[in-house]
C-alpha cells in the first residue's frame, strides 16, 4: 500500500485532541492508505506508536452508509474473542476535529494480499493461510452476538430474503442497463431461496483475503479489517462471499479461477468449506445459491462504483479500473446457477 498526506485534515488540531485524549507526545505523522471504495483510512504514528485512524468520507452520504460507529462498536465487542481484530482506542461522533467522525485503533504488524493466488509464497504457506482464512471465518460464526452485546446489532431472521430486495432494489434504481444476468439472478434468487433455518451470527459482510493481515511471517491470520458491512446475518452469505475467488478469472478482481490450483498449493473450494464446517460450526447446507448471491451482491457494489464514476463522484481512485466487474460477476453468478 502507497499513502500520502491529506491536506483536508487539520493535523495541528488532531495533535491537540489526540495529545489530551490519549496522552500522545512527540511528533506526528497521518498518511492516507491508497486503494479501497470506501472509508478514507491513514497510517498515524507518534514516535514509535503505530495507529490507524479511520473517517467516514467528506461530502453528502447515505445516512447508514459508512457508519464508523458500528465498525468501532463491533471492533470493541471483539477484543477478547478468538478472532484476531486491532484494539479500537477512541471514537468520536462529531466533526469539528478533522471534519468527520472518525476512530482510532491500533495497527497491527503483518502482511495484506490483494491477490487471491498468494504469489510470491511457497504452495505450503498459500495452503496454511487459505485453512486459517477458514478458521477464522467460523471462530466468528460461533459467537454469540448476545454474549458480546451485539443482539441489536442488526435485525434476525429472514437475512437472505432482506438482502435479496435490498440489493435488486439497487440494481432496479441504477442508471446502468443491458446486463441481463442481473435481471435474471433478481428473479431466480427469491425463487430459490433456501427455507430460513432462524441461524444468526455476526456476519462480516466483506470476508476476503484482502481485508485479512497475515503475521510477517507466518501462514496465519492475525487480524480481520473492514468491519463496514457487518452485521447480524446469515453465516453462509459469508461462506459464499469467501469462496468467490474460485469462480472468478484473474482479472476479475484478483480470482483463482482456471489457475493451477494444486501446483500453488491453495486448496480445492470443497476442501476450504468442509474445513470451515470442521470448526465446530453447524453443517447446514452449503451451495449454488450462497454463491450465487454473493457474486450477484458484489456485481450489484459493483455497478454501483461504475455509476459513481461516471458521475464523478467515486470514492476510490481505482474505481474506473473495477467498474466493468459488475457484467462480469453477474455471468460468473449465471454460470453457478446453469450447473448441473
Amino acid at each position: 500500500m502507497t499513502g500520502h498526506a491529506d491536506p483536508m485534515i487539520k493535523t495541528d488540531r488532531l495533535l491537540a485532541f489526540l495529545g489530551e485524549k490519549l496522552g500522545l507526545t512527540g511528533a506526528m505523522s497521518l498518511e492516507k492508505i491508497e486503494g479501497g471504495q470506501s472509508n478514507p483510512t491513514y497510517f498515524l504514528s507518534f514516535g514509535d506508536r503505530e495507529l490507524v485512524l479511520r473517517k467516514k468520507p467528506e461530502g453528502s452520504i447515505l445516512p447508514s452508509a459508512h457508519a464508523i460507529d458500528r465498525e468501532f462498536r463491533v471492533l470493541s465487542a471483539l477484543k477478547h474473542t478468538a478472532v484476531p481484530v486491532p484494539a479500537a482506542i477512541l471514537y468520536h461522533p462529531d466533526d469539528d476535529i478533522i471534519g468527520t467522525p472518525f476512530y482510532v485503533m491500533e495497527r497491527l504488524s503483518g502482511r495484506v494480499f490483494h491477490d487471491s493466488a498468494l504469489p510470491g509464497l511457497e504452495p505450503d504457506e498459500r495452503r496454511a493461510i487459505y485453512l486459517s482464512m477458514a478458521e477464522t471465518l467460523a471462530a466468528l460464526h460461533a459467537l454469540n452476538p448476545d454474549d458480546l452485546g451485539l443482539s441489536d446489532f442488526g435485525r434476525p431472521g429472514n437475512y437472505f430474503q432482506r438482502q435479496i430486495a435490498r440489493w435488486s432494489r439497487q440494481w432496479t434504481e441504477s442508471p446502468t442497463d443491458n446486463i441481463p444476468e442481473l435481471d435474471a439472478l433478481v428473479t431466480w434468487l427469491p425463487d430459490n431461496l433456501p427455507a430460513d433455518d432462524g441461524r444468526v451470527a455476526i456476519a462480516h459482510g466483506d470476508f476476503r483475503l484482502g481485508n485479512l493481515i497475515i503475521h510477517p511471517t507466518e501462514p496465519r491470520v492475525v487480524g480481520v479489517l473492514d468491519w463496514e458491512l457487518s452485521t447480524l446475518g446469515h453465516p453462509l452469505a459469508d461462506l459464499g462471499f469467501c469462496c468467490m475467488p474460485w469462480h472468478t478469472a484473474p482479472d476479475e478482481y484478483a480470482g483463482i479461477l482456471g489457475l493451477d490450483r494444486a501446483a500453488l498449493g491453495i486448496p480445492t473450494e470443497e476442501a476450504f468449506v468442509a474445513h470451515y464446517f470442521s470448526q465446530g460450526t453447524p453443517d447446514r447446507a452449503f451451495g449454488k445459491f450462497h454463491l450465487a448471491f454473493a457474486l450477484f451482491r458484489f456485481a450489484v457494489i459493483f455497478v454501483g462504483i461504475a455509476d459513481r464514476e461516471r458521475a464523478g463522484i467515486a470514492a476510490g481512485r481505482n474505481a474506473a479500473a473495477v467498474s466493468h466487474l459488475g457484467r462480469h460477476f453477474a455471468k460468473r453468478a449465471m454460470d453457478i446457477v446453469n450447473q448441473a
